[in-house]
């Protein structure tokens, strides 16, 4: 009888406002502003304060019906990041919604991360009855301060005649300026027969291309012309300009490094590509930003300013507050990356000379082979596996079209170095905010946007296990995400934060767990892999299993990335480190740690 009564409803209460005007709540007002947005599902968990909205979702009959589904996972945080995903992957507006008090401050983490990634998303964070607020009522917290500095836009409804207003204020703000939204929403407010009609309202469309001033144009464009060595640092700005920054980079001779974000944007089809820098670095960009005499940052906020060049640097960016606050510019040029480089290449100057260029790739390429030889003559006999070999192999495995979600710390270092862009497959992690646990409750929002592509997230053992519930929400929804474990029993970025700080590594290594088995104990399906020659076929496996799958790799603890600049600082740390360790009795330990990293130093 339930059963009948949740398909049935719909047709007797109407899926739009329009439909159902005698009986409409604020609750429903807000869902119709959603689906006029074009949103089609709302990740959350269901709760007190949240329930009227969530009925509201319910009456709508689903996506299938033109309304909304409700995709339920365990932790808000885990929602706000299924949410980030879905708006970097579509570029469209996503949702996630948290209950009162400890909803809102699990939301919280996603949101931050969704913010500072850019993303369009719009948080219901629902709140304590009006009349108790300022009471200590339970759960009371104060959601306008605490999500005031994750977003464009933070506001409380506080009685009806407010909507459907605030709800397309709201959803403006998200979409318009690229970044979360947050309505708070009382529980008894929702519930309130609704003020005024709902409407019609459609959201704003893609931004304009922001083409720079003649002068700017005609500034940078001299620049270039007068600089001899050109090196380009590429970001996410260059998103929809690969081709322009190629034209550039033929027109001038530049090599062409790119950031973390900017690697799926600017790496693929690349003859000019050196690299990335910073921590997770490799290649030659490092070198090529200082040795070069002019250093074009198109579209990037890198921020690792102790890797950047703090001279002979130009900036050209969409969003002025980002201007210099890396690295000391000698000018700075606001407009779309694209646009820019369209109006300056005709102005520049010929040149033959591409002596800076060669020298650079030639720099990369044998840094790069040094690295991929020390770990592939070693692949047949070394157990616990090197992550490396794991990730190479997963990148010759995966579709052309796959969609990577990547674990913050070295699975991120892998993910960089290793997985191929191809101008069609997408890399999504939490890439500013650094948050652990990202990359399952991301997929979980990839693959609910595009059921029918391949979505691989590459987890590290100390983040699957702090959002693991989230392997449920596979199994709830059938999402056919494929979870490959990277499973070291380390927090192996920390242990190396630690001894290049000259601290012995402590607290770092954790039990080994057979996380393919609590897989399979959830009803996924799972496998485990030890040894070299079963990484092929199990990785195979997994990616062609319908459903919902897990790859548990046990690999190398001791395997730690190298950035490709080092420091004094940093060897003296290591060694101190190592000083600390031997005098504790960690001599096989530090050993094994020192033979694993040989092998990963491009250059010393």
């Amino acid at each position: 009888m339930r059963w009948r009564f949740a398909r049935s409803a719909p047709d007797l209460e109407g899926t739009l406002t329009k439909g159902r005007k005698s009986m409409a709540t604020v609750a429903d007002q807000l869902i119709d502003v959603l689906v006029q947005s074009g949103v089609r599902r709302i990740y959350g968990v269901v709760g007190d304060s949240l329930n009227p909205v969530v009925d509201a979702v319910r009456r709508t009959g689903g996506s299938e019906r033109g309304g909304i589904d409700w995709v339920h996972v365990r932790n808000e945080e885990a929602g706000a990041f299924a949410a980030a995903a879905e708006a970097q992957l579509t570029g469209r507006l996503a949702v996630c919604a948290g209950s009162c008090g400890p909803g809102n401050l699990h939301l919280l983490q996603g949101v931050y991360d969704a913010h500072r990634s850019g993303a369009p998303v719009l948080a219901i964070a629902s709140h304590i009855p009006s009349a108790q607020t300022g009471t200590g009522f339970f759960q009371e917290t104060h959601p306008q301060q605490l999500f005031a500095e994750c977003s464009h836009y933070c506001e409380m409804v506080s009685s009806p005649e407010q909507m459907p207003r605030l709800g397309r204020i709201a959803v403006q703000n998200a979409v318009g300026r690229r970044g979360a939204a947050v309505l708070v929403l009382p529980g008894d407010v929702s519930q309130e027969p609704a003020a005024h009609a709902t409407g019609e309202s459609a959201s704003l469309g893609s931004p304009p291309a922001v083409v720079p001033a003649e002068a700017d144009i005609a500034r940078l464009a001299d620049r270039i012309d007068r600089a001899e060595k050109v090196m380009i640092m590429a970001g996410a700005g260059c998103r929809d300009a690969h081709d322009d920054v190629l034209a550039l980079a033929e027109a001038v001779g530049a090599p062409v490094g790119h950031s973390l974000r900017g690697k799926e944007f600017v790496q693929y089809s690349n003859p000019f590509d050196v690299g990335m820098s910073g921590l997770l670095g490799y290649g030659a960009c490092y070198e090529a930003m200082h040795e070069a005499d002019l250093v074009l940052l198109l579209g990037t906020d890198f921020p690792y300013d102790n890797f950047l060049p703090q001279r002979n640097t130009v900036q050209v960016d969409i969003d002025p507050s980002r201007m210099g606050r890396r690295s000391v510019l000698e000018f700075g040029v606001q407009g779309d990356v694209g646009a820019t480089i369209r109006a300056v290449v005709p102005r520049l100057r010929e040149r033959a000379d591409r002596s800076f260029l060669h020298a650079m790739l030639r720099k990369h390429e044998r840094g790069l082979q040094r690295v991929v030889d020390a770990y592939t003559n070693e692949v047949s006999k070394h157990i616990p596996l090197h992550p490396e070999y794991v990730a190479d192999v997963l990148d010759e495995e995966a579709a052309e079209d796959a969609v990577f979600t990547v674990d913050t710390g070295m699975c991120n270092v892998w993910a960089a170095r290793y997985i191929t862009p191809n101008g069609r497959r997408r890399i999504l992690g939490s890439f500013v905010h650094g948050s652990m646990a990202n990359a399952l409750p991301h997929a979980i929002g990839a693959q609910a946007a595009e059921p029918g592509r391949q979505v691989i997230a590459m987890c590290g053992d100390g983040g699957l296990a702090m959002l693991m519930g989230e392997l449920l929400t596979l199994k709830t929804h059938a999402l056919p995400v494929k979870a490959v474990v990277f499973n070291n029993s380390s927090l192996g970025m920390v242990k190396l934060e630690m001894l290049v700080d000259g601290l012995p590594e402590f607290g770092t290594d954790h039990d080994q767990v057979d996380f393919a088995g609590i897989a399979r104990a959830a009803g996924l399906y799972a496998r485990r892999v030890e040894k070299p020659g079963e990484v092929r076929d199990g990785i195979r496996d997994i990616l062609g299993h319908d459903g919902p799958a897990v790859l548990d790799v046990v690999t190398d603890p001791n395997a730690l990335s190298i950035p490709p600049s080092i420091t004094a600082a940093q060897v003296k740390g290591f060694a101190l480190a190592a000083s600390k360790t031997v005098l504790s009795g960690g001599v096989g330990k530090m050993l094994e740690l020192a033979k694993s990293n040989l092998r990963n130093i491009p250059r010393l």
